[in-house]
């Protein structure tokens, strides 16, 4: 179910209100305070690179009349997905593509059958919450993804009775839409996202989401003592300073750019991206956390860790997760989970 034409056009858009405004090529209105100069320049240095990137993938994928999982294709996805691919790619490295053409018709089926009215409301109370600085999800909008966006939330919603509908879906389900320009293609990514690449992140109790944060939380321990001895020294639970990370999935915290190319690795190499870039902003600005004097400083100060140059230059930035950490292995992650789950569990159990 196609959506948008070639929305790259919005990028000259001008939007007439009591301020004009530019948006980028995918809706959004660009910050008053952004420099556009600098932006400008930085994005034509990106865009250069994103073409010779193009002609690598156009050739690897008339090379591969399917996209398989290999070190070759790791280092492409890791360097960067040209838009024009994109949605090709996260549909296959995740499984949706799979998950789509064994399930013919499930999605349409589902928003034909009978629907929870609670869930339905509670969808449409989030509708006009989600990216209200975004051309495309506005009532004005010719290209309005609203109700594309309602429609992927309450299939999911009845696909997915563990989950239902949580606060922070609406936000991961309005990229998709932007990226995939497809309905059903939006619902399987959200599927490979919710229900196998981050599990019970999304469901009551949250355990998936509570247990990666305390993982994240045995990492700096390890990586980055001294934010791990600030952080007890103001006690401060990891919970405040990183869950909408987890929970959104860097959307909102870092630069659109920058999320979509840890999207693309995410897809791709499953969940331990979402740690590797928590590790790479907190080592990258240890000095300055370190220097904070209480909780509320230290709130503020993960808040600045995610503005700024450092994170601006998605491909920079991209290139510093895979490095500045350090080793990650997912066993060694796993082990951390399941020594933090019986922890959390323990602890809400009041053993």
């Amino acid at each position: 179910m196609s959506l948008l034409g070639d929305h790259e056009s919005a990028e000259d858009e001008i939007l007439h209100g009591n301020d004009c405004q530019r948006v980028d090529q995918y809706g959004f209105e660009q910050p008053d305070d952004l420099n556009h100069e600098i932006y400008e320049e930085m994005m034509s240095e990106y865009l250069t690179l994103l073409s010779r990137r193009s002609v690598k993938w156009s050739r690897l994928l008339k090379e591969n009349t399917k996209v398989e999982k290999n070190l070759k294709v790791k280092r492409y996805v890791r360097k960067g997905v040209p838009n024009e691919y994109r949605a090709l790619i996260w549909m296959a490295a995740s499984g949706a593509q799979q998950h789509l053409q064994m399930n013919h018709g499930y999605y349409h089926s589902l928003l034909r059958g009978r629907h929870d009215h609670h869930l339905e409301q509670t969808i449409r109370t989030d509708l006009h919450r989600t990216f209200p600085d975004n051309i495309h999800f506005r009532d004005s909008s010719q290209l309005c993804l609203q109700t594309a966006l309602f429609n992927v939330l309450l299939a999911y919603g009845h696909h997915n009775k563990d989950i239902g509908y949580c606060q922070g879906m609406n936000f991961i389900a309005g990229y998709l839409l932007i990226i995939t320009k497809d309905e059903e293609k939006s619902f399987w990514l959200m599927d490979a996202l919710l229900g196998r690449i981050l599990p019970d992140y999304y469901t009551t109790a949250m355990l998936g989401l509570k247990t990666d944060q305390e993982v994240l939380g045995e990492l700096v321990k390890v990586k980055v003592p001294g934010v791990w001895q600030a952080m007890t020294r103001h006690n401060v639970m990891w919970t405040l300073v990183v869950s909408r990370w987890f929970l959104c999935l860097y959307i909102d915290i870092l630069p659109m750019e920058t999320v979509l190319r840890i999207w693309d690795c995410l897809f791709y190499e499953g969940s331990k991206i979402l740690f590797r870039v928590a590790l790479t902003l907190i080592r990258h600005h240890q000095n300055l956390i370190q220097q904070a004097q209480n909780l509320p400083d230290i709130c503020e100060r993960f808040k600045q860790i995610t503005r700024g140059e450092f994170v601006e230059d998605c491909h920079a930035f991209i290139q510093n997760i895979f490095t500045e950490p350090g080793s990650l292995s997912m066993a060694t992650i796993s082990k951390l989970r399941e020594t933090c789950r019986d922890r959390i569990q323990a602890q809400e159990s009041g053993c």
